[in-house]
């Protein structure tokens, strides 16, 4: 999974903020604190789209683009999470040490987001390994 650049961070944030399609002027307005090009923030958003992090499609009248993310931030953290456990030598380990890390709120939300059985999503039981 790429991680994302402190300009790429801040586009994304400016969409994840929003409910609907942003074009790039709306996005550089939103970024006005930042003083950056329009150009520079269109090459960005483009590169955005070439990763796969936001979609694109043209507005009604076909001239001008609109961008909005193609998942919402918690997906991206997900798979940022996903990435460093990829990382470990010893996947169970650092599940272990990350449970024990979490306060009872957030330690119940994971109880709650397990699947019953402790089964998969797409249906594969659990066998303790590396995840597939």
């Amino acid at each position: 999974m790429n991680s994302l650049g402190e300009l790429e961070r801040s586009i994304m944030e400016v969409l994840w903020s929003t409910d609907g399609w942003l074009t790039v002027r709306e996005v550089v307005n939103r970024l006005s604190d930042r003083k950056l090009a329009y150009t520079t923030v269109m090459t960005v958003m483009n590169r955005l789209v070439r990763k796969g992090f936001i979609r694109r499609e043209r507005d009604d009248d076909g001239r001008t683009w609109r961008y909005r993310p193609a998942a919402g931030r918690e997906a991206y953290v997900a798979e940022l999470m996903l990435s460093a456990l990829s990382e470990t030598g010893d996947r169970l380990a650092a599940l272990g040490h990350f449970a024990r890390s979490v306060n009872a709120e957030e330690a119940e939300a994971l109880r709650q987001a397990l699947p019953e059985g402790g089964a998969r999503p797409n249906g594969q039981a659990h066998d303790g390994g590396a995840a597939s």
